[in-house]
């Protein structure tokens, strides 16, 4: 059981106190399991890659940082067994999730499996995320401190609502909190509290990652005011946007004091399948967890941004989110609820 103000982590609960400096959008290995039987990446070495995971870690806690939250979850290769040798012996906190990465469909096997379908029974996504919450994930009881779902640019497709809902479901039962991977170009943060409000989930414990890819400050003082927390999480990733513009946007909702639904981070990786470590050598080279504390930092700092403000992004802010919170009563629960999505 979760108390009050605990957190669970590859290695435990701990109190949200201690989380410390907390990046809330990260990822140690992105594979894809069925390409490794079939078609092998040559960079993939598991014993060198957890070596340089555990030394990337370590250099990231001498700058700082406490605590990384592992958003890699299935449809990205979780393998929270191999994730585990890592924190292990990292003295950074890693901090598992739960949820499945479906930017519009699920495999083929759920298209037979669950309500009303060929294989008729309950949701088998309600159980897995549950479960992966309260008992631990894949026999390794490791268990997840956060709920991933996906609203890209396909939008809501049946199989994108369905892993939504079982998102929702999970929420309601365990208050952890839900992380939604989105498009800003395609407006999906505003989609996605919809849909989410409707299976009863407070925009307080939703975070809209991949915001800061927006330069667009109305469009997010829109998505901030809905009291939900935007995700300023892609630095490093300069071949979408560069580091500068992401800064500026962060300094100007600052200026409108939006510092405590904020949170940085990076969707940074040791290694991924998707861009393997040469190329992001060769064309991202600050894409990895030391870029906010040795570049965007500073270039926050010399922009205005207090250390107070600072704090309340990297730490204050991702203590509140991961600490567990009750639902509210009355929010819409079960059969019903699920049946407004449909």
């Amino acid at each position: 059981m979760t108390t009050v103000g605990e957190v669970h982590t590859f290695r435990g609960p701990v109190s949200t106190a201690d989380l410390g400096t907390t990046l809330l959008h990260e990822h140690v290995f992105v594979r894809d399991h069925e390409l490794e039987v079939n078609l092998p990446d040559p960079e993939w070495d598991p014993a060198a890659m957890v070596a340089a995971a555990v030394d990337g870690l370590r250099r990231a806690h001498a700058l700082g940082v406490r605590s990384v939250v592992d958003l890699t979850v299935p449809g990205l290769g979780r393998d929270v067994a191999l994730v585990a040798q890592v924190a292990a012996r990292s003295p950074v906190h890693l901090l598992a999730s739960t949820g499945w990465y479906a930017p519009s469909a699920l495999p083929v096997t759920f298209g037979v499996r669950g309500p009303g379908l060929l294989i008729d029974g309950p949701d088998p996504l309600d159980a897995l995320f549950v479960r992966d919450i309260e008992q631990g994930i894949a026999g390794t009881g490791v268990r997840a401190a956060m709920l991933k779902i996906v609203l890209d640019r396909a939008g809501a497709t049946p199989d994108v609502l369905r892993v939504l809902a079982a998102a929702a479901a999970a929420h309601r039962r365990t208050g952890v909190p839900v992380t939604v991977h989105t498009d800003p170009a395609t407006h999906r943060g505003r989609e996605a509290l919809e849909l989410l409000g409707r299976h009863g989930v407070d925009p307080s414990r939703v975070i809209l990652g991949h915001s800061g890819d927006s330069e667009d400050v109305d469009e997010l003082r829109a998505l901030l005011d809905s009291g939900a927390t935007i995700g300023m999480d892609r630095f490093g990733m300069e071949h979408v946007l560069p580091d500068d513009r992401r800064v500026r946007t962060v300094l100007a909702l600052l200026r409108l004091g939006y510092a405590d639904r904020m949170v940085l981070s990076q969707d940074a990786a040791f290694y991924s399948r998707v861009t393997p470590p040469s190329w992001r050598r060769a064309h991202a080279p600050h894409w990895h967890l030391e870029n906010l504390p040795r570049r965007v930092l500073p270039m926050l700092r010399a922009g205005g941004a207090t250390e107070e403000d600072l704090h309340q992004m990297l730490v204050a802010n991702p203590a509140r989110l991961l600490a567990t919170a009750p639902v509210a009563a009355g929010a819409r629960t079960g059969p019903a609820a699920r049946e407004e999505e449909r």
